[in-house]
């Protein structure tokens, strides 16, 4: 292999350009909405892909919504090495999440390429579509589809709350850009990296600066919905309703107690609740709620998701009860090599690191499944995520980055991965 220059990055170029991404969709609190395939998500495309195409980037995107920007390396026939996150938020997120490893992935490129490190392939810097899953759910679909784990039709199928579907903002978002060509829908990748902050306390607790991710706790989540009946409040005896609220308060109750507490590592949310016709008088007809369920050993997630499904039709009475799968995502390994090459990156610039399990989900879970993958995280401020609050240290942001261009520098000069 042909030993690569070490890329030193711009951190006050990178910090700049994080801060412009955040004024689309800017909330007043500080915090960013900007939801998958919204009119915020077309303009932040626009804005990256003018970074990159001033940087000498060749963008494209594929049918799934991905939006790649390209260095080009000596092979452009090889497999080439991938570098992102996404740029779409929570409806109430922060700067951060995504957006950083976005920006963190093509200051890398820059900087490979200002340094003049001979590429034998292409560096795509990638936005995959929807992680969030804020407005269509569940998330991930970009990096699903790529992976092969989902069919793009199913994608497209999905509506948000307004009735819009995936497609025919998918179809909007690309028509937005016809200059831009369009790839090949899951081609053959050699490896991913993605940088993200940490969305929770470790890092910053133990003072390091780095994260190496050895992987991802596994997740479930289910849509359910209980189906009673409505009633007058004050007539119906309480013996004849089919009071679909009491249902859920019961079905609540051993949730909690008998999945969410089944050991410490298990993290057990109900996260939405919808009652129907929700009015003071009249007997709830309908609860519909998403769980999400997570914990880092495989059958420990099977089993609590079997008991999960359990407890709800032994409590559902005389409700009718549907429950739909949403997401069933096994705990995942990352890459020891690339995990070794991100420790040796950190430990030649003397940056703290230490490894740590991804409590989180993100597209690097599926891209592990085509290739190989590894993440690098960087602490976040009292470990907050998905708010307006949420915050990272410029410092902090540079040195994640600096190791990920070290990493990448490696990658695309290699003859094989």
């Amino acid at each position: 292999m042909t030993r690569p220059l070490y890329p030193s990055i711009d951190p006050d170029r990178l910090w700049r350009r994080l801060m412009a991404l955040a004024e689309i969709g800017a909330l007043p609190g500080g915090g960013v909405d900007r939801q998958a395939l919204s009119e915020g998500e077309i303009d932040a495309w626009r804005l990256v892909i003018g970074w990159a195409e001033a940087e000498g980037l060749e963008p494209s995107c594929d049918d799934a919504g991905n939006l790649f920007l390209v260095l080009p390396g000596a092979d452009r026939a090889a497999p080439p090495v991938l570098a992102g996150s996404h740029l779409d938020t929570q409806p109430n997120g922060g700067k951060f999440d995504g957006a950083a490893g976005v920006l963190a992935a093509l200051e890398a490129a820059v900087a490979l390429k200002a340094a003049g490190v001979a590429r034998r392939r292409d560096l795509a810097v990638v936005a995959w579509m929807n992680e969030e899953g804020s407005r269509f759910a569940p998330g991930m679909m970009g990096s699903e589809v790529f992976a092969g784990a989902h069919a793009l039709a199913d994608i497209r199928a999905v509506r948000d709350a307004r009735g819009v579907s995936v497609g025919t903002a998918l179809d909007r978002l690309l028509a937005a850009f016809p200059e831009v060509p369009r790839q090949f829908l899951g081609f053959p990748a050699a490896a991913y990296v993605e940088l993200h902050i940490e969305q929770g306390p470790v890092l910053e607790a133990e003072c390091k600066v780095v994260g190496i991710v050895t992987g991802i706790q596994g997740k479930k989540t289910w849509d359910i919905s209980i189906e009673g009946t409505p009633g007058h409040a004050g007539t119906l005896p309480m013996a004849q309703r089919r009071d679909a609220l009491a249902a859920f308060t019961r079905m609540a109750h051993r949730l909690y107690a008998e999945v969410g507490g089944h050991d410490g590592a298990v993290m057990f949310t109900i996260g939405r609740l919808m009652v129907e016709p929700n009015a003071p008088s009249v007997v709830p007809a309908r609860v519909t709620f998403r769980v999400d369920l997570r914990h880092p050993k495989g059958a420990d997630l099977d089993q609590l998701g079997a008991r999960l499904e359990a407890i709800c039709a032994q409590e559902a009475g005389p409700c009718g009860l549907a429950l739909t799968r949403l997401v069933d995502a096994p705990p995942n390994d990352f890459d020891a090599g690339l995990m070794a090459a991100i420790a040796a990156s950190a430990a030649r610039r003397a940056i703290p690191a230490m490894p740590l399990l991804s409590a989180a989900g993100h597209d690097a879970r599926h891209l592990a499944k085509v290739c190989p993958s590894a993440m690098i995280f960087i602490p976040c401020r009292d470990g907050v995520s998905h708010a307006e609050t949420e915050s990272a240290e410029p410092a902090h942001l540079a040195a994640g980055t600096q190791v990920l261009a070290d990493v990448l520098a490696r990658l695309v000069c290699a003859k094989e991965t």
